[in-house]
């Protein structure tokens, strides 16, 4: 990737405008990949399009190998005749800046069900995506859970345990459910496969996300107990957390099972094989989240209210990595908590790592962050979803605070001989992070949709830590021509 100048915008599907509650796969996606690679962009990225469950993150999910129903485009469904005029009418929202979860959930699976009971699933292609076994445990594991509710550790133990004869007995007692749930992959894979394509013609790579842990309640961890720290009653003995640090004293306590690397080396990584593979078939590029718990991840007791008293154990680190196919398609997330070990990693496997500007402007000239500190293996970025957004931090700075940081970027400005007149009260920064990452040494060079229009902390896409008012920014309208114009010309300006 270093020997290449490229330009991307991150903007997650669900963040596109459109009149059904969601961005979805249809024709708002389609005008946003065209305006993009027409500006010249390269890469779009998005964050892991798998079925969200409590939370709506799509870092907690149903299933590593699933897509996201609400992603479904009614539109086409009506296309293959699917859905009614009327139904359509009906499923219609008004464009809102924010998604409403709740009423989501209540509404697009009924109208999912609708376009099911009117699908031909005695079809050929539909029987052969079942066989290719893609989302089978998926479809196993929703079928359950429709059926007996709860987490799978409180269902009966044939299910629990997976029984031969307790699958295949839930398979056909209730076989229209599990044909609903293989169903949505079908018709999520049909969709999104068509805008990939479409995409790739245009020029543009898809880089997507794949998280390092699964979440508890999953088809991943019920399907494969055997690869995570559980107990004899399938609970977790261990769970993924952050160490206490500068920005929170009890540190951070995530709550996904941790796994069993030994296990994981016995099977030859088997089952991460197959995950990093399906998601290199999905995407172009795939960036590794918390790539440092490949080299020591942070393990916390099960049940503990926070995460001091977790302790740090060794992950897989090279080995992981042995007769892995596509690598040259990886991207590492290793920011956060790093030490030598997780630079060897990173070093020992070539992957581009990831800076971003939003945290170079402390003061000190050796701040990796820094565009003249970067180097060329890197993915830039103004800032990521976890951060808030750079007008929202400027926003959020007193006076004092602010003036201090506007003459350390001011300064990196004219370092970097960028011209951006810099306001009072915040003028300005945006349109100078944006410059500044483009402008880098930096391979690619990733601009939040955020960033790129100027919005504030209304805009922010996550908080950390927290697990209510998340994942919920929308675009109310595609962005402007003028927006696109703009961009179109400092890619340009910056040989990207």
């Amino acid at each position: 990737m270093e020997d290449l100048r490229r330009a991307g915008v991150l903007c997650h599907i669900t963040s596109l405008p459109g009149d059904y509650g969601i961005g979805t796969l249809g024709k708002e996606a389609y005008r946003f990949a065209k305006s993009l690679a027409a500006s010249g962009v390269k890469v779009w990225q998005i964050l892991p399009l798998v079925q969200t469950g409590y939370g709506d993150s799509p870092y907690q999910s149903v299933s590593y190998s699933s897509g996201n129903p609400y992603l479904i485009d009614p539109e086409l469904l009506a296309k293959e005749k699917l859905l009614t005029k009327e139904e359509l009418k009906e499923a219609k929202r008004k464009r809102t800046s924010g998604i409403d979860y709740g009423e989501l959930y209540r509404s697009r699976y009924a109208l999912l069900r609708k376009a099911f009971s009117r699908f031909n699933f005695d079809s050929e292609i539909f029987r052969d995506w079942i066989k290719t076994g893609v989302s089978e445990d998926y479809a196993l594991f929703m079928t359950a859970k429709t059926k007996f509710g709860g987490t799978f550790c409180d269902w009966g133990e044939p299910i629990r345990l997976r029984d031969p004869d307790a699958i295949e007995q839930l398979r056909t007692e209730f076989h229209e459910e599990y044909l609903f749930w293989h169903f949505l992959q079908f018709e999520f894979r049909r969709q999104w496969t068509a805008l990939k394509n479409f995409c790739n013609s245009l020029g543009l790579s898809l880089l997507g996300d794949i998280p390092l842990y699964v979440a508890y309640d999953s088809a991943d961890v019920w399907a494969h107990p055997e690869l995570f720290k559980l107990d004899e009653e399938y609970r977790p003995r261990k769970v993924a957390g952050v160490p206490p640090d500068y920005f929170s004293e009890t540190g951070q306590l995530w709550g996904n099972p941790v796994y069993d690397w030994a296990a994981h080396e016995r099977e030859g990584f088997a089952w991460w094989k197959a995950r990093l593979g399906d998601a290199l078939q999905t995407y172009d590029f795939v960036r590794i989240d918390h790539f440092r718990g490949l080299d020591r991840y942070y393990e916390v007791p099960y049940g503990a209210e926070n995460a001091v008293s977790g302790e740090w154990a060794d992950g897989p680190k090279e080995t992981f990595f042995a007769g892995i196919e596509g690598r040259d398609r990886i991207i590492a997330e290793d920011l956060g908590i790093l030490d030598d070990g997780v630079r060897t990693l990173l070093k020992e496997t070539g992957f581009p790592g990831m800076k971003v500007l939003l945290f170079a402007f402390d003061g000190r000239d050796d701040n990796e962050h820094l565009p003249g500190n970067i180097g060329k293996n890197v993915v830039y970025y103004t800032g990521t979803h976890d951060n808030d957004t750079v007008k929202g931090y400027v926003d959020s700075l007193d006076a004092e605070t602010y003036f201090l940081f506007r003459s350390r970027v001011a300064a990196e400005l004219q370092r970097e001989k960028i011209l951006v007149r810099l306001g009072k009260h915040g003028e300005g920064i945006p349109e100078a992070f944006v410059r500044m990452a483009l402008a880098s040494d930096a391979a690619l060079a990733v601009i939040p949709i955020q960033d790129l229009l100027g919005l504030g902390n209304e805009a922010r896409m996550n908080y950390p830590g927290t697990e209510e008012g998340n994942w919920q920014f929308r675009l109310t309208g595609q962005p402007s021509a003028r927006t696109f114009a703009r961009l179109k010309k400092m890619i340009k300006n910056y040989r990207r």
